[in-house]
């Protein structure tokens, strides 16, 4: 029995539901959606964690689990402050605690996505792993910038935390704004050129997918005018285990790994993602990565 946590119309979390249905693994969706109406008992104590899951009629033993992928995401608040409110927030938190403490395959555990949530933190991480990374700036100070754009030709901007955001180049238009930054320090980097891979580590599989795109945040290049063409993508045997190696050293089962192929051949690491959006990839490479996260959390692949 494996369990899918999310909401039902997020796109990964469907295609996961669809290929767990495609290959014949028993399941059980808890959709966000609906948490009000589900129950969670858990029991920590010598004998382990125990417990018993009920959604929608169906009582599932915590122990006969065997997988769970989870992709909490915010949903739409409610009006006024209700009864079903409360009761959906109580089991959220107690279904996320109960994550880090479940014996079987869990993609993620919430413990293991802290690194996200600082990306100067995560890049000593992914630097200790072997890969190189860009020059950086964490800095609230426009003059610090002014300097590293002195050094750096060109540079890119972005935020710290673990929130999403577009990354964009420092132009002069862009640099008339640096006062800004006093309210909220910023990431900068050393622009790097070459040719972005996106790498899907699912368990010890790796994904990687070319990005062929003129867009400097090729996720967002239909904003700017431009196109992104997507193809799988052989990685070198050193590359695809230094990845390996970077998921483990964060304990992420599945995590998107962001890379740049520079023209000298080095592969320089930007981020990991704990969470990655991977079927626009598979949509788009035609690479099996639901049916690999399905496996493992089956037991079916490593």
């Amino acid at each position: 029995m494996i369990i899918f946590y999310g909401r039902g119309d997020d796109t990964p979390l469907a295609r996961a539901v669809e290929a767990a249905a495609d290959l014949g693994v028993e399941h059980l969706v808890v959709d966000q959606r609906r948490a009000a109406d589900a129950d969670l008992w858990v029991e920590v104590g010598a004998g382990g964690v125990q417990g018993r899951l009920v959604v929608a009629g169906a009582e599932v033993d915590l122990a006969a689990v065997q997988g769970i992928y989870a992709r909490p995401l915010e949903l739409p608040a409610a009006a006024g402050d209700s009864l079903d409110a409360r009761r959906a927030r109580v089991f959220a938190s107690g279904f996320l605690e109960w994550l880090d403490l479940a014996p079987g395959r869990v993609v993620n555990p919430p413990a293991a996505m802290h690194s996200n949530a600082s990306k100067p933190y995560q890049a000593q991480l992914v630097a200790r792993a072997g890969f190189p990374v860009p020059a950086t700036l964490v800095t609230d100070d426009p003059e610090e910038v002014v300097a590293f754009r002195r050094e750096h030709p060109r540079v890119v901007y972005k935020s710290i935390s673990g929130v999403r955001s577009i990354v964009r180049e420092l132009d002069d238009t862009a640099a008339r704004r640096l006062d800004r930054i006093r309210a909220l320090p910023t990431q900068f980097q050393a622009y790097v050129p070459g040719t972005d891979v996106r790498v899907h580590v699912v368990g010890d599989r790796v994904f990687a997918t070319e990005v062929a795109s003129q867009a400097l945040d090729y996720r967002y290049a239909g904003r700017d005018g431009l196109s992104a063409r997507l193809a799988a993508h052989d990685l070198p045997d050193g590359v695809a285990e230094r990845c390996l190696a970077l998921a483990a050293a964060l304990g992420l089962r599945l995590c998107g790994i962001d890379l740049r192929r520079r023209p000298d051949g080095e592969h320089v690491c930007f981020e990991v993602n704990p969470m990655p959006a991977y079927s626009y990839f598979e949509a788009e490479a035609g690479q099996p990565i639901s049916v690999a996260l399905v496996e493992f959390l089956a037991g079916k692949a490593a």
